[in-house]
């Protein structure tokens, strides 16, 4: 079950539109370097926000997941809120038990840690990347050390907070080379329309939108994902579809969800 049940939520969360098309579809943003950076943004998210999914294969329940921002901490002198993304569940002889975590600068809106323990049936993976944005390098928990792609990274699940705090109008499309591996870049995310769904948490109007990071994960060309954040100013993700290869379809539903302090 190679790459990955979730970098999602999604990383999450994104085959990218050549600008021609993506103008077609609505205002193009070809980077978020024109948002406000100086200071602390008013962000929809906060400490102790928690949500819970239901995790099925087609029509399945297969698992639980939840996302969470556990708690704040300072890495390198900056305040960053660590949040979690967790996956548990699957069917006999194909177990999985993914946990995602990025610890995201508070102030600027980018990943300064990025941590993965991923098994899945037979493949496994536990790395962790601290980021040095400031001088455009990371470090892995083995020693190994590179050159960053960005000043301004982001991991497969910051991907997804930093989502949460754009504008969201149908018909845009914002092409972001911010993924902090080269390859992984642009990522895509277009707003394609409004549509209200029912989960276990109850009935929501959301803003769909489809990410695509140029990788193999759950977000990656071939996944066709989609995340149903709720048409609000809390952006709370309540749905996550993908296909998974080999596995198939792959959905999220929202069971409870608590706000943040």
């Amino acid at each position: 079950m190679p790459n990955r049940f979730v970098p999602f939520l999604l990383a999450l969360l994104l085959a990218a539109a050549g600008g021609s098309a993506a103008a077609a579809q609505g205002g193009v943003h070809p980077t978020p370097a024109a948002l406000p950076q100086t200071s602390p943004p008013a962000l929809p998210f906060s400490v102790g926000e928690r949500a819970t999914y239901q995790v099925k294969l087609g029509a399945l329940s297969v698992g639980s997941g939840f996302i969470e921002v556990h708690n704040a901490e300072t890495i390198d002198g900056h305040v960053t809120l660590h949040a979690i993304l967790s996956i548990t569940g699957g069917v006999p002889l194909a177990r999985v038990d993914d946990r995602y975590e990025t610890w995201l600068d508070q102030a600027g809106l980018f990943s300064r840690r990025f941590k993965q323990n991923v098994n899945e049936v037979r493949y496994h993976r536990n790395r962790t990347y601290d980021f040095s944005p400031e001088r455009k390098t990371y470090r892995r928990e083995n020693g190994e050390s590179g050159a960053l792609y960005t000043d301004r990274p982001l991991d497969d699940i910051s991907f997804l907070y930093f989502a949460r705090t754009l504008p969201l109008a149908v018909g845009d499309t914002y092409r972001l080379n911010r993924y902090f591996k080269e390859s992984g870049n642009p990522v895509v995310l277009r707003v394609v329309r409004r549509q209200t769904v029912t989960v276990p948490a109850g009935t929501f109007r959301t803003v769909v939108v489809q990410p695509t990071i140029q990788t193999t994960g759950i977000f990656g060309q071939g996944g066709q994902a989609e995340v149903y954040f709720t048409d609000d100013e809390r952006r709370i993700p309540v749905m996550v579809k993908t296909r998974v290869p080999v596995v198939g379809s792959l959905s999220m539903y929202l069971r409870s969800y608590r706000a943040g302090t």
